[in-house]
Formats: C-alpha cells, structure tokens, sequence
C-alpha cells in the first residue's frame, strides 16, 4: 500500500470543515464526511494518475464531493496531501 502524508494544513482543514458541519447540527454528518477524506486519500495513493491536474503545477486535484476539492502531490512513495477545500474557496 502506497503512503498518504497529510501537510499540517491539510490536516486543519479537514478539522475546521468537520467543526464547521458539526456546528450545523450534524456531528455524524462530520465524521462521515472526515471519514471520506481518509478513504479518497488512499484511494488516490494507490491510483495518483487518475484524477485531473490541479491548478498548481505539480499537484492533483480530486473531488471529494461536490463541495470538497482535495488537492495532493505525487511522491515516490505515495502522496502528500496538500490541502481539503470548500470548492468556493480561491485555489491557489
């Protein structure tokens, strides 16, 4: 299995989406959603090609859900998570 590597920014924007969503009354809804970070994270790793080139050059970007953009880098080893966005966030 290839390895996933979660920038420290990345890691508090999944935080700050999950604290956002379980403050709107859904902390399940936060957990699941945080949950499916993990798993397209690992997906990605396994299969870094698949998804589009991102707006920075060097990077991937995969949509998470219609709202959530994550946008990672390929390394030798498997990816590095650069950032989890809201898709009306400025990139970059």
């Amino acid at each position: 299995m290839k390895r996933v590597q979660w920038r420290p920014i990345a890691l508090k924007d999944r935080q700050r989406i999950a604290e956002y969503i379980a403050d709107q009354g859904s902390p399940a809804a936060a957990r699941k959603l945080d949950a499916e970070f993990v798993v397209k994270a690992h997906e990605a790793a396994q299969r870094p090609k698949l998804y589009k080139p991102g707006r920075m050059r060097g990077t991937r970007e995969l949509v998470v859900r219609p709202n959530y953009v994550m946008v990672y880098r390929i390394e030798t080893e498997g990816i590095t998570v650069l950032r989890v966005l809201h898709a009306a966030q400025r990139w970059p």
